[in-house]
């Protein structure tokens, strides 16, 4: 079975059952490679959210009784699943929101999560310490939720699904995984998958939604604890319905990162590296989007000849064509407010027009939402522009003349989920990486998101983390056990 179903409706994967007939109305789901339509996803509402959490709590006793062999031996039997089936879950990512499949990264990190968190089932998590004045026995255990509930935005179901669900797994929960309804198909194979590797039904419950099904799983009294990624304004919305039953949410938000290029830095390198961080990767419909480039003032012209030629020799098309690198917004709607953006930059006078800003027609594709990758010059920081998540394929390139100009710059910004820093001095890397305001710092690289680091942002772009043993303690919870010994 696909999650793309012959008679082309996209159902919830509840237990075991594929649930086509929901309590709410179904989505009409558009590929933007070509602005069609291409499956009909039935969406969760409050009454299958009920549903799935009854079959998580029930599936939670069964994984909590298995030993922690067994619960070893399963993760990686479900790694050993994704692996065979890592093509089809790259393809249906693609189809889900447009992102080439030359982008294999996301359906590779399940594996990889998988394979790193299933190695902490069998490992000590508690610990025990002495008592001041006593002899008594102090033990400090973790413990799992129960059922957590997963909040995945449209462009990463599947990273996603690596960070949260592996964790959540090992830590001994179980998880109703909510998928953006724009983008489900991924995620609800993978969910087949778990049951194919032999997971018990419910362990993993894939049920698309929209607000009224996100709403209830963040209300639903049987959920432990939420993990959400996405934007801000819905953070907020999330935060205040969780609030009726107490539960402990963690958040992984926004970005509008900056990216410092010193004047010793490899260029040519820096500019491939900034190009496909920022404008080309995911068509800069990422929250990892390296935004702002801060060019230091006695290599600013250099570098931007370099960046220009790297992004505009980008191939823009099909998403499913291998040759591709830049791939479509998400909707039609998105690509009118991107390019509404970069023109009242260019109106207001807060940034030159290098390249870009355009929409693109091509043919045979073109219904489909695509947008040159946009460069604008000597952006004031203080602009719209450097200060909104574009959520776009457009960067901005800012000057600075000295190191504590370019930390200025760099925290200057409500976000801090990544920063970027290119330079040959290993000195400057470390003490300016110490002073940026940031989750995570990425020093002659881009963001390489891996389960054995921790990932999650400072200020507006969240709280909690994915990823490391910090990712594993997000999913659980801990209990004092003191026994009387006097």
């Amino acid at each position: 079975m696909t999650a793309v179903r012959s008679d082309n409706v996209v159902g919830l994967l509840v237990g075991s059952d594929r649930i086509t007939s929901t309590s709410v109305e179904c989505h009409a789901h558009i590929y933007p490679g070509t602005g069609e339509c291409n499956a009909t996803v039935a969406l969760a509402g409050a009454d299958e959210i009920d549903l799935a959490v009854s079959a998580g709590n029930e599936a939670q006793r069964e994984w909590a009784a298995l030993t922690a062999d067994q619960r070893r031996d399963a993760l990686i039997d479900l790694a050993d699943v994704v692996h065979e089936h890592l093509g089809e879950l790259a393809e249906l990512n693609t189809h889900d929101y447009g992102v080439p499949i030359s982008f294999a990264g996301n359906a590779i990190m399940v594996e990889q999560f998988l394979r790193h968190f299933a190695g902490y089932v069998d490992k000590p998590n508690g610990s025990s310490t002495p008592i001041s004045g006593s002899n008594d026995v102090n033990i400090i255990e973790r413990e799992p939720y129960g059922v957590v509930g997963v909040v995945a935005p449209w462009n990463g179901s599947l990273v996603v699904a690596a960070s949260c669900v592996a964790p959540a797994l090992a830590a001994g929960n179980a998880v109703v995984f909510k998928p953006s309804e724009v983008a489900p198909m991924a995620a609800l194979r993978l969910g087949e998958l778990c049951l194919k590797a032999g997971l018990p039904p419910g362990l993993v419950n894939i049920v698309p939604g929209a607000a009224a099904g996100g709403d209830a799983l963040v209300r639903h009294p049987g959920i432990g604890k939420i993990h959400f990624t996405g934007g801000g304004r819905t953070a907020r919305a999330v935060l205040k319905a969780a609030a009726d039953n107490l539960t402990p949410v963690v958040t992984e938000l926004g970005g509008k990162s900056a990216n410092i290029i010193f004047a010793h830095a490899d260029l040519d390198a820096a500019a491939v590296l900034s190009a496909h961080q920022g404008p080309l990767m995911q068509s800069g419909q990422s929250c990892a989007c390296a935004s702002r480039i801060l060019v230091h003032d006695a290599v600013y012209e250099a570098f931007a000849e370099r960046l220009l030629a790297v992004i505009e020799s980008a191939k823009i098309g099909d998403p499913l064509d291998p040759a591709t690198t830049v791939g479509p917004v998400i909707s039609r709607e998105s690509g009118e407010r991107i390019l509404a953006a970069v023109h009242q930059a260019v109106e207001e006078r807060s940034g030159e027009l290098l390249t870009g800003g355009r929409r693109v027609e091509i043919a045979q594709l073109a219904q489909g939402y695509y947008i040159e990758p946009t460069v604008l010059g000597e952006v004031d920081n203080s602009s719209t522009l450097a200060q909104t998540e574009t959520f776009g394929p457009v960067v901005s390139l800012m000057r600075f003349s000295h190191d504590a100009e370019a930390v200025r710059i760099a925290n200057d910004t409500s976000y801090g989920l990544n920063a970027f820093v290119h330079t040959r001095d290993l000195t400057r890397a470390h003490a300016v990486s110490r002073q940026l305001q940031s989750g995570s710092v990425w020093i002659n690289q881009g963001s390489r998101i891996s389960p054995q680091g921790p990932y999650g942002g400072y200020k507006h772009s969240g709280a909690g983390r994915t990823g490391g043993l910090e990712g594993l303690h997000e999913f659980q919870q801990i209990k004092n056990i003191r026994i009387g010994m006097s």
